[in-house]
């Protein structure tokens, strides 16, 4: 389940992309979790993701 709030998700879904997963695709396969959402919840805080640097700014 991810969290609710956007400055939580960031940081978890950050925290994953540095710590286990080269590109949010292979995070969402392997956590089962809705790429697209992510993006949809990051993107209405105001972060875009930026593959260069596999992280959300």
């Amino acid at each position: 389940m991810l969290p609710k709030d956007p400055n939580i998700l960031l940081s978890y879904v950050n925290t994953k992309l540095r710590d286990s997963y080269p590109t949010l695709n292979e995070l969402a396969i392997a956590e089962d979790i809705d790429q697209e959402e992510i993006l949809k919840k990051l993107a209405s805080a105001g972060f875009t993701y930026d593959e260069e640097s596999n992280r959300f700014i």
